[in-house]
């Protein structure tokens, strides 16, 4: 239904980086979401006053909650479609990050609720009755959620959007819980043991588990995660594909939202080549970058100074940097010699998951060094490495 929907009301819909063809999928599955999850709540209601069953009245109010998340959905990528201006330059994509985390908490709310009213079942329980018309609509809504589940997972997957993976999830637990309660009506048919309760809060867990993993996925990227590594793959080999850049470091992806993503990076380039003709250089490698990643980028160059002798004591240094921790690299080295001493002066990229704080490290290397050779003196920067490696 979805891929019918989307010929009729998406132009241009396999084109899944323009905003506006992702503000356009968040509102037709969210719009369908809507209707689908009404119409279950609905039946499920009807069913649970057939059976008096407290399980099948929880589900359908979860239902009725999924149907507020695609409302809040729909509300968040219309707003995160807006264009930028003068208060948000970056536009205003976070918005969707936003809606997705709204939906988590309304998921975890439900799932509160659904846990608090079955507990009283299960203190004061209350005779269940059969029916098959209840179970049919048990099965119907099974089906459905699965459907839900595929394609918002699918859509999710295509936009690269928080808020449809955080609706993939919710429906995904909703089947779960749902066949749960379809399990506790029949084993009271079969067996007599009342556990409509039990199941019903069996379903809130599920409910609330779904929430608290929505929550994570949609946190991450407000606080800031590192960029995928095929992503950042993808940018070193078309920097390094240019004759003339010897090394990037830096490389820092923004995320302002699905598809307003911006690279900054530092690429190193021989000191000694003529800097108009290696910032025409920077120049093509800038577009070139912007037109297959859709991300504006800005490249800062870093003369590299090329002797045998720098060479020679880079390798050093390299090589007692990596004696305090074989991860960590260096990079923007240059020598100051003087009549008594010369200083080595140096970034260093330590790992986060380095146990010694910066500082230590830094003394750390400073004194590996100095030990090395009493006339050598480090400068150390430490930086952190803000993009994710590939595995």
């Amino acid at each position: 239904m979805i891929a019918w929907l989307s010929r009729i009301f998406i132009k241009d819909r396999n084109n899944y980086g323009s905003p506006e063809v992702r503000r356009r999928y968040g509102m037709l599955c969210g719009g369908v979401g809507i209707f689908l999850n009404i119409l279950l709540c609905c039946a499920k209601l009807l069913a649970g006053a057939l059976s008096g069953s407290i399980a099948i009245t929880a589900d359908a109010f979860n239902n009725l909650s999924d149907a507020g998340s695609s409302v809040v959905t729909i509300a968040g990528f219309r707003l995160a479609g807006q264009k930028p201006d003068s208060e948000h330059p970056f536009g205003h994509g976070r918005l969707e990050y936003l809606a997705g985390l709204a939906v988590s908490f309304l998921i975890l709310l439900v799932g509160v609720e659904l846990f608090k009213s079955s507990l009283t079942k299960i203190i004061t329980p209350e005779e269940v009755t059969f029916s098959w018309v209840s179970a049919a609509v048990l099965l119907l809504s099974i089906a459905v959620k699965v459907y839900m589940f595929v394609y918002n997972r699918g859509v999710g997957k295509k936009i690269d959007s928080a808020a449809m993976k955080a609706a993939a999830s919710d429906s995904l637990s909703d089947c779960a819980a749902t066949f749960a309660v379809l399990a506790s009506m029949f084993i009271c048919k079969w067996t007599g043991v009342n556990i409509d309760g039990w199941c019903g809060m069996a379903v809130a867990v599920f409910i609330f588990v779904a929430g608290v993993r929505s929550v994570k996925e949609t946190v991450s990227p407000l606080l800031g995660q590192p960029p995928e590594p095929e992503f950042v793959k993808k940018i070193e080999n078309i920097i390094m594909s240019y004759d003339g850049v010897e090394g990037i470091h830096d490389l820092i992806v923004h995320d302002y939202g699905p598809g307003r993503r911006m690279i900054s990076v530092h690429a190193e380039v021989p000191a000694q080549n003529d800097v108009i003709v290696m910032h025409d250089l920077i120049d093509n490698i800038e577009r070139r970058l912007s037109e297959e990643t859709g991300c504006a980028a800005v490249i800062h160059m870093d003369p590299v100074i090329k002797d045998e002798s720098t060479d020679r004591y880079k390798a050093m240094t390299l090589e007692i940097v990596r004696g305090v921790d074989p991860r960590i690299t260096i990079h923007d080295f240059r020598m100051v010699k003087g009549s008594t001493h010369t200083n080595l002066i140096f970034d260093a990229v330590v790992p986060f998951d380095k146990k010694l704080d910066t500082a230590a490290v830094k003394k750390e290397i400073m004194q590996r060094i100095h030990e090395a050779d009493s006339t050598l003196y480090a400068v150390v920067e430490i930086d952190r490495q803000y993009a994710a490696e590939e595995p």
